[in-house]
């Protein structure tokens, strides 16, 4: 089960950074462009929306079925931080994932109550721009590619 729901985190991954930067990119160049908000904007919006969120499903129930997780519960805090593996696996990237994911959900909520396009558009930028920075902060990079 572990093995099935990790690599189901890990190739969704790839989703979610690509449509996370598509977002970003697509908010970033339409604002500092003036163009008018379009609904093919909203959709990419929320399709990084909805892709970040079933990320952070999966990554739950990958954490708690985790062994890197079983391993922490054991050893205590103390320990716990003083293993650079664990402590990235356990309190790191869960909890810069979380942020991330709240800053674009912050993102593509604040952006629907605007009525024209560049403060939509400044939102999205905003908000998904952080988040991004903080999605790849903290990937497994030596994981993921290796």
């Amino acid at each position: 089960m572990y093995e099935a729901v990790k690599y189901l985190h890990s190739y969704w991954a790839y989703l979610v950074v690509l449509i996370v930067v598509i977002a970003t990119f697509n908010a970033l160049i339409k604002y500092f462009s003036n163009k008018a908000y379009l609904a093919r904007d909203f959709r990419i919006a929320l399709f990084a929306l909805i892709v970040t969120h079933l990320q952070f499903l999966i990554g739950l129930i990958l954490l708690f079925i985790s062994p890197y997780f079983t391993e922490a519960t054991k050893i205590g805090m103390g320990k716990l931080m003083k293993n650079e593996i664990l402590r990235l696996y356990v309190i790191e990237h869960p909890s810069t994932m979380i942020i991330s994911i709240i800053l674009i959900t912050i993102g593509y909520s604040k952006h629907k109550k605007q009525v024209s396009s560049k403060p939509k558009f400044k939102r999205l930028a905003i908000f998904y721009t952080i988040g991004l920075l903080l999605l790849l902060s903290r990937i497994p990079w030596n994981q993921w590619l290796g």
